[in-house]
């Protein structure tokens, strides 16, 4: 297995990128292509004794640089050697199993579409991460940014493709779909909500995925559903929510509660490994990325701002999504809708 992964993305490229690699071609035995400007990767080689790249580890040169001003929709006209476009290329061309950039998202999903493709009837692809939840699994969030407008059919397939990913993925036989909304009552939200529901109603009664209805927020992270289908802009809200609060309490516990004196001291020190457990499970460097779900071939969106171990990570993400490709199942389930639908006429 072949990984690409673009050297030249994100705030700490091409540093981060390169180190992060060789740690996941050590840890994991990974093959990785490093996609950007050869000069600048072996700099980064030299700077810190490396003499050699590890076996299984090449260079492909990209004299271009995706950076974050360039417009998405252009970028694939106008940067053509860039390391991003070029990384998708090879993607597309056979030449890797899946795809790794900390460049900009939009760029990303932009050349995702437009290179690798979209699997054949998704209408639009997008970012679905697995969150934990208290019931000690995981939610995905479909969609978490990449479609800040959507129609109710793409909530539908957000619906398929997020529950065939929690099968293929996470494991979970019959994966509870909920539509994030403001009420559990069917009759609650805009027309998109409204909309959505009976369409994911409809399909859940042809025996296309397991609707359970309206889900609140807060319920979100309790686990009350295994994945959360939701436009990206109510998505992306709900994930930066969940992370921006468990790093308030996780800053509220160490300030207010152990550090409050010497016994409670004492206390954290037993309490540490637990409380480190929990917060590495939200630690962006330790998940990796995101995948872009609904593209022909695994596609990883990284932070901007990763480091050597989110690189490490994604690399290992990227791995296991390409071990775990659903994308003639995703086909096969959408031509059973359309004929299903087509039947109904």
């Amino acid at each position: 297995m072949r990984i690409i992964l673009d050297a030249m993305g994100g705030d700490n490229a091409p540093q981060a990128p390169v180190l992060g690699a060789l740690q996941a071609a050590r840890d994991f035995g990974a093959q990785i292509t490093l996609v950007g400007q050869g000069e600048k990767i072996l700099t980064v080689l030299r700077e810190n004794n490396i003499a050699d790249l590890p076996d299984g580890v090449e260079i492909a040169n990209a004299e271009e640089v995706v950076d974050m001003h360039d417009d998405p929709a252009n970028v694939i006209r106008k940067k053509k050697n860039s390391s991003m476009v070029i990384g998708l290329r090879m993607l597309s061309e056979g030449q890797g199993d899946a795809f790794i950039s900390a460049g900009s998202t939009g760029a990303l999903l932009s050349g995702a579409t437009l290179i690798v493709k979209r699997v054949k009837g998704i209408r639009r692809a997008a970012m679905g991460p697995a969150m934990p939840n208290k019931a000690g699994g995981k939610t995905v969030i479909l969609d978490c940014g990449a479609n800040a407008e959507c129609t109710p059919e793409f909530l539908l397939q957000f619906g398929l493709v997020g529950s065939l990913y929690a099968k293929k993925y996470l494991g979970i036989k019959n994966p509870r779909v909920g539509l994030l909304n403001i009420g559990a009552e069917d009759s609650k939200g805009t027309p998109l909500q409204k909309e959505a529901y009976a369409l994911l109603t409809q399909a859940h009664e042809k025996g296309l995925l397991n609707f359970t209805g309206n889900v609140e927020a807060r319920y979100v992270p309790l686990g009350e559903v295994d994945v959360v289908v939701c436009d990206g802009f109510s998505g992306n809200v709900l994930l930066k929510s969940i992370e921006g609060t468990a790093m308030f309490m996780g800053s509220l516990m160490k300030h207010k509660i152990f550090k409050r004196n010497i016994f409670s001291m004492l206390g954290y020190l037993f309490c540490k490994p637990g409380v480190d457990e929990v917060m590495k499970m939200l630690d962006s460097e330790e998940i990796g990325g995101t995948q872009f779900l609904g593209i022909k071939k695994p596609v990883i969106k990284a932070h901007g701002s990763s480091g050597e171990r989110a690189f490490r990570n994604a690399v290992k993400q990227a791995m296991d999504a390409a071990n775990n490709d659903f994308s003639l199942e995703l086909e096969q389930q959408l031509q059973v809708l359309n004929e299903k639908e087509n039947s109904d006429d």
